[in-house]
């Protein structure tokens, strides 16, 4: 246990590693943040409420399990790329 703790200090003490360390964990956090923040003008109750039929289900709990739950919740990470895609698209033709 002890070289544990010096390892993890080791590398503490090391500049770049530390600010990459800090910069992964920032970026998780935002990530999970965004995970929860739901959809405007969607309500996630009823969402969940709806019972798609069974092959449905079985596709969009494979969904929901690869965006961590996200797809499920509709949140707004749960979308993924394409609102920066429509919103490219928009901006071109104007």
């Amino acid at each position: 246990m002890k070289r544990f703790i010096t390892t993890l200090n080791n590398i503490w003490n090391i500049e770049e590693l530390r600010k990459r360390i800090l910069l992964t964990l920032g970026l998780l956090a935002v990530y999970r943040f965004g995970a929860f923040v739901v959809l405007p003008g969607v309500d996630a109750s009823r969402i969940q409420a709806t019972d798609p039929a069974e092959g449905a289900k079985d596709l969009l709990d494979l969904i929901n399990t690869f965006t961590g739950g996200a797809f499920n919740s509709a949140s707004i990470f749960a979308l993924g790329i394409m609102p920066y895609i429509t919103a490219s698209i928009i901006i071109q033709f104007s």
